[in-house]
Parts: C-alpha cells; structure tokens; sequence
C-alpha cells in the first residue's frame, strides 16, 4: 500500500494541477488541516528536482496566507472556530497560560512552530487570538516557512538522486520516520 501510494505520488508530481494541489494543502495545513505540506512537496521535489524552488515558493506563499486566515480565525472567531481547534489538540486546559506567555516569545514561537512539525495551525490560531502585531506574525511567518520549504528543496535539489534511491529503497523505514515525527509534533502540542 505505501509503495503504490508513493508511486502514485510521483506520478502526481507530473500532474499539471500538482502545485495547485500543493497549495491548497499548504493553505489549509497553516489554519485548519493535520497533514502537512511536505507530504507531497517531497516527491514532487524529488520526481522534478529542477522545479525545487517553485515548488518551494508555492509552498511557501500558500502556507503563510493560510496562516492569515488561522491568524484571523483566532482574532475573529477564536471562540466558535479557533478553540474547538485548540481543543482538538488537547489544549484547552493550558490556553489562558499560553496566552499569558506567547506574546512574550511570540516572534520564537512562530519561528520555531513554523520550521517544526510542529502543528503550525496552533501558532497561527494563537498568534491571532493573543493580539499579536500583524506585522510580526506575517514577516516571521515568511522567514519560518520558507526556511523550512527552502531548505528541503534545497537538499532534495542537491541531493534529489541518492534520496530518491534511498526513499525507494527503504520507503517503509522512511515512511514510519515521518510519520514518527509527525506525531511527535503533535504529541509535543499535547503535553506543553
């Protein structure tokens, strides 16, 4: 099952919709959705490694406007949207703290959360509710985001081959990192 789904990844990659596709999933991934973007940034990458950056910046600029609308759902609509959200992540016991401390460390929060697997939809939500200056959230939200887009593109352009025949090699072990880390974000959400 892994194998086809990576096969049909790749074959995906070719798709004349794929960045389409890729963006709406960085979009809605910022704000509302559990699946990041890197799932199919990745073999995009490695299927067309000469459109790394593209693929990036699609990436990148969807991901940061969907974190407007998780910005807005926290300023505008926290209570009915945002914190069902939250609770969902198990984070409603710690809100008003987190509240207290975020714009403390909020510039670091949203820069780590947005390189992280850290669930990002938190940060935005949050970055909205707690009054965070727009200006902040949006130029470390640029920097997070496409630090971390970038960097992978950048490794896979670079280094597009050999992992692509190491991912195929070994796509079970590769499949169960991933996703390792990805509930170790959310596992982090939980328990901080």
């Amino acid at each position: 099952m892994i194998r086809s789904l990576y096969d049909w990844t790749i074959r995906m990659a070719d798709h004349p919709n794929a960045l389409w596709v890729l963006a709406l999933i960085s979009f809605v991934e910022s704000s509302f959705f559990p699946i990041p973007p890197d799932l199919l940034m990745i073999p995009m990458i490695i299927a067309r490694p000469n459109r790394a950056f593209t693929i990036a910046a699609v990436a990148m600029a969807a991901s940061v406007l969907g974190g407007l609308l998780g910005y807005a759902i926290g300023a505008l609509a926290f209570d009915s949207i945002g914190r069902p959200i939250l609770e969902s992540l198990g984070k409603a016991d710690s809100i008003e703290v987190f509240n207290e401390k975020f714009n403390q460390a909020g510039f670091w929060a949203v820069l780590l959360a947005g390189m992280t697997p850290f669930p990002y939809k938190v940060i935005t939500i949050m970055s909205g509710w707690t009054g965070m200056n727009l200006a902040t959230f949006l130029m470390t939200s640029i920097l997070a985001r496409g630090l971390r887009f970038f960097i992978i593109a950048g490794l896979l352009w670079k280094f597009g081959s050999p992992v692509r025949d190491f991912i195929e090699k070994r796509l079970g072990l590769v499949f169960i990192v991933f996703f390792a880390i990805l509930i170790g974000g959310f596992l982090l959400v939980k328990y901080i």
